[in-house]
């Protein structure tokens, strides 16, 4: 397998930088990258299940960049490591292909092992930037509302199951869709901009013009 990707400069690796920040603020993690067709997709996890018991959503952010150089593989390695590299790696002139080495791989994230369909995406609904944004911060704030200082683990994740999991009326999707819109960035300023959702199988796909929330629906969803 290829061991590094090239992006044409300072610029597109900055962006998949600020990119990688926003999602290591929120799970700090691994990153899922598919090179191929020139073109670089770099997954990350906002909201997954954690064990058979736990019945909330997988939410997975996307960011998609093109490459320099054709190059093809697909990898699981850590956010922070990959930042470090990316940092060291702008380090030239502005204009310069950026090449990024990639870390060890790692070889045990669960949410990793399940892949989003490339094609056959149909829309479905419509909603606003707006919408989303209010969607989060009403969710942020009713997850702060209810973990008090010094939690244990299970009991954070058993909340923001229950709170992220609730449906969006509008757009019948989980409120962590809403969630990783905007931890991500991909909601602008202009909150009357049209956000799209599409469908394939079992998964569903929210699209704005800095990235994509995919959301991998739970098996009740699938029988209504």
């Amino acid at each position: 397998m290829n061991r590094s990707f090239t992006l044409p400069d300072v610029l597109s690796a900055g962006d998949l930088a600020t990119y990688l920040g926003r999602a290591g603020r929120v799970e700090d993690g691994s990153v899922r990258l598919i090179a191929g067709s020139g073109v670089l997709a770099a997954y990350t996890a906002i909201l997954y299940p954690h064990g058979l018991l736990d019945s909330g959503p997988t939410v997975l952010g996307l960011r998609t960049l093109a490459l320099a150089e054709r190059t093809e593989f697909d990898a699981v390695v850590p956010v922070k490591s990959l930042l470090d590299r990316l940092t060291r790696a702008s380090a030239g002139e502005s204009g310069s292909p950026v090449t990024v080495t990639l870390p060890t791989e790692v070889s045990t994230v669960t949410w990793a092992g399940i892949s989003p369909p490339r094609g056959g995406w149909k829309p479905v609904h419509e909603t606003t930037a707006g919408v989303l944004e209010d969607v989060a911060r009403q969710g942020i704030d009713a997850v702060a509302a209810a973990v008090p200082e010094n939690t244990g683990e299970q009991i954070v994740r058993r909340v923001r199951s229950e709170v992220w999991g609730r449906l969006i009326d509008e757009i019948d999707l989980p409120a962590g869709a809403a969630f990783a819109a905007f931890s991500l960035g991909f909601l602008g300023e202009d909150r009357a901009e049209p956000i799209p959702v599409y469908e394939a199988g079992s998964w569903s796909r929210v699209t704005s013009r800095r990235g994509h929330v995919l959301v991998r629906r739970r098996s009740w969803s699938l029988l209504g």
